[in-house]
């Protein structure tokens, strides 16, 4: 690729991007559909200098969750550990919203795909965080998105204080139609005893925030990268949580992650829990398939 601006550009539409990120007259010659993502639109662009490059794209209202995309790929990018794509410009254009970035060309992993990516976690949980929350240890100096739901970061010095206030709470009140009276009041018992469950860190740790299978890759030479992050600084047993919700992630990654992190007993006691803000966005942005995983959880811990 040729030279192009390592700042992320924030432009009035896609062919002022593209002329700031190349520095002249560039267009685009072929749009050609990418599927995989359900939030967005993705199309690979040829351009006519030759290269190519990856948009996704929303409505004018969804604008902001490609500035924040932008700034928690640029988190995940500061801390030099996992590759994540290179973010070129966000913006608006004529009746959508816009962010233009590296194209990664998928390939099939490396033998040690599932090592690096461990071990590339625990290096990235290991990153100093300071930078991110300058009023408190954990959260982030600004709201983000879980998904297209909206995720509160609200800094504070307690990580038990922040997962109630900051990550369950907002979601159960989102949630509060489909629970009865006597069903909000163990909600509220387990918002008033997490401290029986939940323990606070040695030290915070940058999240990717949204790790399920989606949003790992192998890049174009068989080597681990994230994408699509929800990012806020937190415990790092969170993160390792969500890679067990859904599945997709090989025993290798897990050996590799605990033997360079250390496991600290009682994980998978309180692993569930941690999904139980995972379980109740799903079920407040897809509807009540989700519903029977929430209560399950809520009962478990209640």
């Amino acid at each position: 690729m040729g030279t192009i601006s390592d700042k992320v550009l924030v432009c009035s539409s896609l062919k002022e991007a593209l002329i700031s990120v190349y520095g002249k007259d560039v267009s685009v010659e072929k749009k050609q559909a990418v599927h995989g993502g359900d939030a967005n639109d993705a199309y690979k662009l040829c351009l006519s200098n030759g290269e190519a490059l990856f948009l996704k794209s929303n409505s004018i209202s969804n604008a902001d969750l490609f500035r924040a995309e932008a700034e928690g790929v640029g988190a995940l990018m500061s801390t030099g550990t996992i590759r994540v794509p290179h973010i070129y410009a966000y913006g608006k254009d004529d009746g959508y919203s816009f962010i233009l970035m590296e194209l990664i060309e998928r390939s099939v992993p490396k033998k040690d795909f599932w090592e690096k990516l461990g071990t590339g976690l625990v290096a990235m949980h290991k990153a100093d965080t300071s930078s991110f929350v300058t009023d408190g240890k954990y959260g982030l100096d600004k709201d983000n998105y879980i998904g297209t739901g909206k995720q509160k970061n609200t800094p504070n010095s307690s990580w038990i204080e922040f997962f109630s206030e900051c990550r369950l709470r907002p979601q159960f009140e989102l949630a509060s139609r489909y629970f009865d009276g006597s069903f909000i009041r163990k909600i509220n018992w387990i918002l008033d005893n997490l401290d029986r469950f939940l323990f606070e860190p040695e030290k915070p740790s940058l999240l990717h925030g949204d790790l399920w299978a989606g949003n790992f890759m192998s890049d174009e030479t068989g080597q681990p990268m994230l994408i699509d992050p929800a990012v806020y600084v937190g415990c790092s047993e969170a993160d390792i949580a969500m890679t067990e919700l859904f599945g997709g992630f090989d025993r290798k990654f897990y050996d590799a992650y605990f033997k360079a992190m250390g496991a600290i007993p009682g994980y998978e006691d309180r692993r569930d829990l941690y999904n139980l803000y995972h379980l109740t966005n799903h079920l407040n942005l897809f509807g009540s398939s989700y519903l029977s995983a929430v209560v399950r959880t809520i009962e478990k811990y209640s």
